[in-house]
């Protein structure tokens, strides 16, 4: 994965749609989720067991389609077999990248997010990106 692409994506995405949200404090998507509000991103969670819940103050949906607002990126917590089905939503909804984290990885997936546009990161984790790349605020 080449640095400066993910520079690119960072520094220009503000809403982040984060798929596989928890509210138990210890778990990985819990605290990129904290650390991508800290860094002044607009994250909404999307879990079906939480919908209608509020995660560190933020109003949790159930499903992308449920978003209100256009969304920059969807960054993914789940395993690699439904990261295609996410792929389909986020493409349904109009969103310019799809960031898997560390451990996902879909290929099919891949291909279909950057046929229809989208710009595709996999296996990375932004908490860990944006001090490497020195994006941090």
């Amino acid at each position: 994965m080449k640095e400066q692409y993910m520079a690119d994506i960072l520094g220009k995405v503000k809403t982040i749609a984060l798929v596989g949200a928890s509210e138990k404090t210890h778990r990985p998507s819990y605290k990129v989720m904290k650390y991508l509000l800290d860094q002044g991103y607009n994250v909404i969670p999307v879990s079906p067991k939480l919908a209608g819940q509020t995660l560190l103050n933020q109003p949790v949906v159930s499903q992308l389609s449920d978003i209100q607002q256009p969304v920059d990126m969807v960054d993914v917590f789940r395993n690699a077999e439904a990261v295609y089905g996410v792929a389909q939503e986020a493409i349904a909804i109009g969103a310019k990248v799809l960031w898997l984290q560390q451990g996902v990885i879909n290929e099919e997936a891949k291909v279909l997010a950057e046929n229809a546009g989208l710009d595709v990161v996999m296996d990375r984790c932004p908490k860990i990106e944006i001090p490497r790349l020195g994006l941090e605020k």
